[in-house]
């Protein structure tokens, strides 16, 4: 069971459906991994192939091994529109430790609608890679804390 921190590097998408009327579309990205959620920068009037370039952290603790990229329109009059999504299998990151710039496709209504670049990069928990004894890094807690 893979513990550490999961490091998304959410690069761009290109080949998005631009189906706003009067202007370009203004697409984010909802990053999912469990019940943890991070959500990117609106690209304002990016239109169908949009740059992030932002970072996002996640705590691995678990066998959960899927990450869900959903890409979004921001839209000022009505509900955001959903564009796309992806799901990422993880288990390549646990073994490798890092995914080099890998690109994914976008699929709505099972229908390709574009694609996302994204870098993976897993590291494992300090305790579990070095494999030292809590107690010890504690500084001896446990012999101070019975003096009281």
């Amino acid at each position: 069971m893979p513990r550490g921190t999961l490091e998304v590097v959410l690069i761009s998408a290109k080949g998005l459906e631009d189906n706003d009327f009067l202007s370009s579309i203004d697409p984010y990205v909802i990053l999912t991994y469990r019940a943890q959620e991070h959500k990117s920068n609106v690209q304002e009037g990016a239109g169908s192939n949009p740059q992030w370039n932002e970072t996002f952290l996640f705590t691995v603790s678990d066998s959960t091994s899927e990450l869900n990229l959903k890409i979004m329109e921001k839209d000022n009059y009505n509900n955001d529109d959903n564009i796309g999504e992806v799901t990422i299998p993880l288990e390549a990151v646990f073994e490798e430790g890092r995914l080099p710039e890998s690109v994914y496709k976008l699929v709505k209504d099972e229908e390709y609608c574009g694609e996302i670049k994204v870098v993976l990069t897993f590291t494992p928990e300090r305790n579990e890679e070095q494999g030292y004894n809590e107690e010890e890094e504690s500084g001896g807690w446990k012999e101070s804390a019975s003096e009281f």
